[in-house]
């Protein structure tokens, strides 16, 4: 099976280490670049954020499709926020006007606080997760139904729903690792998305994914979402690790955020920050970062050598890994040094691979 890469498009060049530089929230300059630069780059998507208060997802992938030719673009999505008619009808019109270049990535939910600013006040966890698997069980049939349907649910009561436009292909990606979350992504994920835990823990995510997949008659594509550390050398990306380790601090600090002690919300990132017990795991897993800031989202990351960052990229492909989301510590030319150095290696490794395996089975 081929390796797909996704980039992030975040809508200017900050991040843990840059958080003080951003012009604006919305930087024209930086998203042309940056769309550029992974269009060059052989990115196959970019994931696009959703945030209550950042610019919004579907209009930047319209704005990022109509400048690119082949680059693809995953978009964040929020069930709750929309009608799922409305989103369906959305996403299907980016789907024609990008000629198939889109997919949806399901964020069912988020800290208390940040969903309460969009007014989503009031569903807990487990009744989110019910909310989002009737959402998909709307949109889907939106995008398939030849004649106009009702729908009557707990969340959504719906008459004579039919749209004129549908996607030709729109793959749906979704995270989470509570159970509520796996049997939601067994019923409805193409592509299931996790964070960069060990070799061991995401076998045993992708294991209990496709036994609820199995369930449903689907088999998933499977995301690793990581952010490499590369250098000319082992020892200069390990060095390059401590200083962004140290950034991150000094940020932190400065902001007077915690670097300790912290609490996760979500069960995904109390998983990860179980991974971050020590330094590195693995081998090449580093967790310097997801140590300070509580593993908040996408925050380990392999490090190495363009080769070696590829062989670990490899044992995650062997597990049934085909995704990987990467984005570096600085958003631009981490970019355009994934392009260039990671990229092709990974996809050479991968062939390699796949046509030893092919020959042992032949």
């Amino acid at each position: 099976m081929p390796v797909k890469f996704i980039g992030y498009i975040g809508f200017n060049n900050s991040s843990e280490i840059h958080a003080g530089e951003r012009k604006r929230a919305l930087d024209l300059d930086y998203v042309r670049n940056a769309l550029r630069a992974q269009e060059e780059g052989g990115f196959d998507r970019v994931l696009i954020p959703f945030g209550s208060n950042s610019p919004e997802s579907q209009i930047v992938a319209a704005y990022g499709a109509a400048l690119t030719t082949r680059l693809g673009f995953l978009v964040a999505h929020r069930p709750g926020f929309t009608q799922p008619t409305v989103a369906a009808r959305q996403l299907a019109t980016l789907d024609q006007l990008s000629q198939g270049r889109v997919a949806v990535h399901i964020i069912t939910g988020g800290a208390d606080a940040e969903m309460a600013r969009d007014g989503d006040i009031g569903p807990n966890k487990a009744e989110r997760y019910t909310r989002t698997d009737e959402y998909l069980d709307v949109l889907r049939q939106e995008w398939t139904a030849e004649q106009p349907f009702d729908h009557e649910g707990r969340f959504y009561h719906i008459r004579q729903a039919i749209s004129a436009v549908k996607p030709d292909n729109l793959p749906v990606f979704f995270g989470g690792t509570s159970a509520e979350a796996i049997d939601v992504a067994g019923r409805h994920a193409d592509v299931y998305a996790t964070w960069g835990e060990t070799l061991a823990a995401t076998r045993e995510t992708i294991s209990r994914v496709r036994a609820s997949a199995a369930r449903y008659g689907r088999d998933p594509g499977f995301s690793l979402s990581l952010r490499p550390v590369v250098a000319d050398t082992e020892e200069a990306a390990w060095k390059k690790a401590a200083d962004i380790v140290e950034q991150v601090r000094e940020a932190r600090v400065a902001a007077g955020l915690p670097v300790s002690g912290h609490l996760p919300p979500n069960d995904g990132s109390r998983r990860l920050l179980d991974t971050a017990t020590s330094l590195r795991q693995d081998v090449r897993l580093w967790t310097g970062v997801a140590q300070l800031t509580g593993a908040a989202g996408n925050s380990t990351g392999l490090v190495g050598t363009p080769e070696q960052v590829a062989d670990a990229m490899l044992e995650y492909y062997r597990l049934g890994v085909d995704h990987f989301l990467i984005r570096g510590f600085d958003p631009l030319e981490d970019a355009k040094i994934y392009g260039r150095h990671l990229l092709p290696v990974v996809h050479e490794k991968v062939r390699a691979y796949d046509s030893l395996t092919q020959a042992s089975v032949g």
